[in-house]
């Protein structure tokens, strides 16, 4: 079963995030996303690409006036972190896609909603993940045990 996240966020950012449960057996049941660790990172990934792109429509839809109430992004990924994480030495490459369907709530006419999904494709991390980004990592050795990030004690 892929894994999706629905993303719902109001005109004054208020955002909700809700996924699919993997260890239920009901297709299709979703779940309130309540803390972090209920989401993998396949899911992480598909909040983060919806809830920046809900950001980018109801910024623009503010900026220019448009009454928009809410933005819907429903977005799936065909894999399952669960099973590629058995098998993720021999995984070197994905090439899938991910699937997003949105949604406008408001009053808001044809052409309107037309702008919205146009303005949606803007999104940074969408940009991102369609055209690829090159990450390069490295691995750090902890010198000062106790150190946040920046150096400062924890």
């Amino acid at each position: 079963m892929p894994e999706k996240v629905v993303v719902r966020q109001k005109s004054n950012f208020q955002t909700e995030f809700w996924a699919l449960d993997p260890e239920s057996s009901e297709s299709g049941r979703l779940f309130p996303v309540r803390h972090i660790e209920d989401l993998t990172p396949y899911g992480m990934l598909l909040a983060s690409v919806g809830s920046c792109t809900a950001v980018v429509v109801n910024t623009y839809a503010q900026y220019h006036g448009l009454k928009l109430d809410e933005v819907e992004m429903a977005s799936e990924y065909q894999r399952t972190f669960k099973d590629d994480c058995k098998h993720c030495e021999e995984i070197s490459q994905y090439e899938e896609q991910i699937k997003m369907d949105m949604s406008f709530k408001g009053n808001l006419t044809a052409q309107e909603q037309e702008k919205l999904f146009k303005i949606s494709l803007q999104c940074p991390i969408h940009k991102m993940l369609k055209s690829g980004i090159k990450v390069q990592s490295r691995l750090t050795k902890d010198d000062k045990p106790g150190q946040t990030p920046g150096g400062k004690k924890a």
